[in-house]
């Protein structure tokens, strides 16, 4: 069964402490997906809503505020992949033919600082990641997040003569797309001396811009099946092709690498799943928005992606085969680097920009004759989920 995005909403992201609280947030979004489809919150059977810093049941505070109509409502915590997981859920509840209107909703209220446990009386989710990474890169007083990325970064560099020079390039890429998104919290643009001349964070590994802020937001999506879309005159441009979500294998943990630890392998087994469900391959890409929570993930999720050959990025990147003119536009929203990242929102808002360019509405950003997207969304502990957008 062919499953229709019907509708979008997102809101602006914003700095910890100047947004409204989530429940606000996440309504707001809704109401922008319900008036983007043209339809009311009756015509919604189920909801999924993403989050990850926010007590039971946040997902009903917010629908609630939509319409209290008795549905089920599902609360999603797959860490920085909640969003695009309740998307994934939404799709699966549309294509069984268990509903035909199913929205999903992310949203997050966001501390400033790097992420950190909230229960610290047991065992954390990623304690043997954490160990593996300790392992990997010795002990330091950096943030697990900097560790884990920022050791994936250096363990390309390495092994590749990957230059930091090519992170702060990604960065200073993702600064001029976000300048033509008003939607994003970072719209000032960077050059690369910018980014390399920014505080160190890691000497030779990371520079400040290289890693994305703690932002708040939310956005929404409305999924439906074909028969609801033309039975209620529902924009039917854009369908959701293929998806797939993974998770961890032994792999991760036992392969003394910490490009595998960060989930290159979840991204590998994700996206080849989704090009063999489609019947297409990398090279029928035209725009992808995918997981920049450091420039050093995005760099290694190019090949994750099979966007290039193992090894590859940096010609990659200097090439300008990521941005406008290259071989892919890669995150022309600017990308959690420059939109920023309110972790259960991301998914949705990635959802949001795809499904834009394919109606050819980005405005500013549109990439031309964008008829196929690819989304890829990650979250350690883990789990990753790649979906192709198409135009109908």
């Amino acid at each position: 069964m062919t499953t229709l995005i019907a509708g979008v909403g997102m809101i602006p992201f914003a700095k910890p402490g100047a947004s409204a609280p989530y429940d606000e947030m996440g309504e707001e979004a809704i109401r922008l997906a319900l008036e983007d489809a043209g339809i009311g919150f009756d015509f919604v059977e189920q909801a999924y809503a993403g989050y990850v810093y926010g007590d039971s049941t946040s997902g009903q505070r917010v629908v609630y505020r939509a319409g209290m109509t008795g549905i089920p409502i599902v609360n999603v915590n797959n860490n920085c992949s909640s969003g695009s997981t309740a998307l994934f859920l939404a799709r699966q509840a549309v294509e069984s033919g268990m509903a035909d209107c199913v929205l999903a909703v992310g949203f997050e209220q966001m501390n400033p600082g790097a992420l950190g446990q909230v229960f610290t009386d047991r065992p954390s989710p990623l304690g043997e990641f954490d160990a593996v990474t300790e392992d990997l890169i010795g002990d330091s007083d950096l943030p697990m997040t900097l560790k884990y990325f920022g050791g994936a970064g250096k363990a390309h560099m390495e092994r590749y003569g990957t230059r930091l020079e090519t992170f702060a390039s990604i960065r200073a890429k993702a600064s001029r797309h976000a300048a033509r998104n008003p939607l994003s919290v970072f719209r000032k643009e960077m050059s690369v001396d910018d980014v390399m001349n920014a505080q160190t964070i890691w000497p030779g590994v990371m520079t400040r811009p290289m890693a994305c802020p703690p932002t708040c937001g939310a956005a929404a999506a409305l999924v439906v099946s074909e028969e609801f879309a033309r039975r209620n005159g529902l924009d039917a441009t854009v369908c959701i092709r293929a998806q797939a979500m993974t998770t961890d294998r032994p792999n991760s943990l036992e392969s003394g690498d910490m490009i595998e630890v960060v989930g290159a392998d979840l991204t590998r087994r994700a996206v080849q799943k989704v090009y063999e469900a489609a019947g297409v391959g990398p090279e029928d890409v035209d725009v992808i928005e995918l997981h920049d929570c450091f420039a050093q993930n995005e760099l290694i999720t190019y090949e994750g992606l099979g966007l290039c050959g193992e090894g590859e990025s940096e010609k990659f990147v200097l090439d300008g085969d990521n941005t406008y003119g290259g071989k892919y536009v890669t995150n022309p929203s600017g990308g959690l680097l420059s939109k920023g990242h309110p972790l259960g929102a991301t998914g949705l808002a990635q959802c949001y920009e795809l499904t834009q360019q394919l109606r050819e509405r980005a405005e500013d950003r549109q990439v031309e004759g964008a008829r196929l997207a690819l989304q890829h969304n990650l979250g350690l502990g883990g789990a990753a989920v790649v979906t192709l957008y198409e135009q109908v």
